[in-house]
């Protein structure tokens, strides 16, 4: 993931991390980022592996890679809690890993600098010996998904930054502006800090910066869901022109989880509406993968990764660890 968020710096875009659970999220996205030529990060949250038991999600990201070897692709950890959990998704071929030491192991208790800096320290160590980037977080979000979230919102401080980046060595950092996890983050058009991006962003160029909590939320999307059955209340999401605007002022790493949810669950309560004799999984899960590559190619385009996929060859991990040992 270092090359594709470092390659975003060069070309001044944005890439999206798309978080991923099953086969038809996967094939949905990885068809976007070949029709639009774009590199892309696959994650996986804790939830997620445990869902897919542990050794599935491997196998799917590997097949992703074999049918689209024109594509960079990095498969990611998102929110990792511990250097253990780091070591377990590492040893599953995970490529790229985020350490959240910003909460305690739990997810949901805030730590200190000092606690914070020492974890990602140590997964800093434990991963780059082995050629894996390391994303960091300093600073809470609101909401809470996936069981991570401490509900409290605690922007990050630039000077601490530049510090924290200092002391760990993390090769990209997440901040906190005001943005939420989950579905239900604004009643209303975010206020979102855009000076503390561009802050840390003129005193660690070099470091690229991640959104968390930047699914959209389209409105469209939520009254698909509602017009077939389902109650979501109404919400607001962070707006492209948002994440755009965050693009331009550093911002490099874009995580997208809730819009996929919706898009699929949209898809599948509209087909088994329209077609209530089908029985077939590969009809309403067929719509679901549709769906998201609708909404994932959409994406692309807006962060302005579309058509990068062919800037640059892909270096092994093997390279990246005679790189992190200079």
């Amino acid at each position: 993931m270092k090359q594709i968020l470092d390659e975003a710096i060069k070309g001044d875009y944005g890439v999206g991390a798309y978080n991923v659970n099953n086969m038809e999220q996967i094939q949905g996205i990885t068809r976007a980022a070949k029709e639009t030529k774009s590199p892309v990060i696959l994650q996986a949250s804790r939830g997620a592996i445990k869902y897919t038991n542990m050794v599935y999600i491997k196998y799917l990201a590997a097949a992703a890679v074999e049918e689209n070897p024109e594509i960079p692709i990095a498969l990611h950890l998102d929110h990792g809690n511990s250097l253990q959990t780091c070591k377990q998704a590492i040893a599953l071929g995970f490529t790229s890993v985020m350490i959240d030491g910003s909460l305690k192991e739990d997810s949901k208790t805030p730590t200190t600098f000092d606690e914070n800096a020492e974890v990602t320290r140590s997964v800093v160590e434990y991963a780059h010996s082995l050629g894996v980037t390391v994303e960091g977080e300093l600073g809470t979000l609101g909401g809470i998904e996936d069981g991570v979230g401490s509900g409290q919102v605690k922007l990050t401080d630039p000077d601490e930054a530049v510090k924290f980046i200092k002391l760990t060595g993390v090769d990209a950092l997440a901040l906190a502006i005001g943005t939420s996890h989950g579905a239900y983050k604004f009643k209303a058009k975010p206020t979102l800090a855009m000076d503390i991006i561009s802050a840390v962003a003129a005193k660690v160029p070099a470091t690229p910066l991640v959104m968390h909590g930047s699914s959209s939320v389209p409105q469209d999307l939520i009254d698909i869901i509602n017009a077939y059955g389902g109650k979501l209340e109404r919400t607001m999401g962070v707006p492209i022109e948002s994440i755009q605007h965050a693009i331009k002022r550093g911002v490099r790493k874009i995580n997208v989880d809730t819009d996929g949810r919706l898009a699929m669950t949209g898809a599948i309560r509209k087909f088994l509406a329209e077609n209530p004799a089908e029985f077939d999984p590969r009809g309403y899960f067929g719509a679901a993968r549709e769906a998201v590559y609708q909404s994932v190619k959409g994406k692309m385009i807006d962060f302005g990764t579309a058509g990068h996929a062919g800037d640059y060859k892909p270096v092994t991990l093997e390279e990246y660890k005679k790189i992190y040992a200079l």
